[in-house]
C-alpha cells in the first residue's frame, strides 16, 4: 500500500529535488510524492515539482493572521492530500500543535547541524553554519527528525556527520552538508517511514533494517 507524501517548502527546493530524485530511483520505499506545498507563492520548488508532474499548492503566511490560523489551513489542507508523511525540505515557518497534534510522528525535517548543536529558534539557513564555525567544531552535519510544536526538538531518526575543513565558510559548509549529509538522510529516512521501519518508544526512534 503505497504512501502519500506531501512535501513542504519555501525556496530553491533542493532538498525536494533530492526526493523526486530518490523515487525516480526506487528509494522511497512505499513513498509516493503527491503534493508540494508552498509558503511562497515564487518558491522555484513549485518549478520543480510541476517539472516532475507533481501537484501543487500555495499557503502564504503572509495571508493568515496568525500562526494558529495558518497551522490550521496547513493542518485542512494536509487532511484533504490524505497525507501520510509530511517532509519538511526547506520550509521555514514554524506549525503549531494543531498540525504537530494530528499528524504526530508524521512529520520529518532535515536539519543542518547534529542536533542538540546548533538548533531551536533562530538556527536556520547560514545562521546554523555560522555559529558552528564561530564554535570552532570540527565535525557538524545533518539530522532528521520528527517534527513538534518545538522548534527542532522531535525523536531524532538519522544522523550524519560532516568533518569541517581549515577555511570553510558558512556557503562552503552548508553546500557540504546538504550534498554529503541532507540529501543522503532525508530520503533514506523517507524510505524508513513508508516501509513501515521506524518506531517511536519513550521518545526516542527505533529503526528495523
Amino acid at each position: 500500500m503505497s504512501k502519500n507524501i506531501v512535501v513542504l517548502v519555501s525556496g530553491g527546493g533542493t532538498n525536494l529535488q533530492a526526493l523526486i530524485d530518490a523515487e525516480k530511483n526506487g528509494e522511497l520505499g512505499n513513498g509516493k510524492i503527491t503534493c508540494v506545498i508552498s509558503s511562497k507563492a515564487d518558491a522555484f520548488a513549485l518549478t520543480r515539482a510541476a517539472d516532475n508532474g507533481i501537484k501543487t499548492r500555495v499557503l502564504v503566511r503572509k495571508d493568515f493572521s496568525d500562526i494558529a490560523a495558518y497551522s490550521k489551513a496547513m493542518r485542512d489542507a494536509l487532511v484533504e492530500e490524505k497525507a501520510d508523511l509530511v517532509v519538511y525540505a526547506g520550509f521555514m515557518t514554524i506549525l503549531d500543535e494543531n498540525v504537530c497534534d494530528v499528524f504526530e510522528n508524521k512529520m520529518i525535517n532535515v536539519h543542518p547541524a547534529l542536533i542538540p548543536s546548533f538548533c531551536g529558534k533562530g538556527f536556520y539557513g547560514l545562521h546554523v553554519h555560522e555559529s558552528a564555525l564561530e564554535k570552532g567544531v570540527k565535525v557538524s552535519g545533518a539530522t532528521v527528525h520528527f517534527v513538534t510544536a518545538e522548534c527542532d526538538a522531535g525523536p531524532i531518526i538519522l544522523q550524519k556527520a560532516v568533518a569541517v575543513e581549515e577555511g570553510d565558510t558558512p556557503e562552503t559548509l552548508q553546500k557540504r552538508i546538504m550534498e554529503q549529509a541532507e540529501w543522503k538522510i532525508l530520503p533514506k529516512a523517507v524510505q524508513l517511514f513508508c516501509d513501515d521501519k521506524i518506531k517511536v518508544v519513550n521518545g526516542k526512534t527505533l529503526i528495523s533494517e
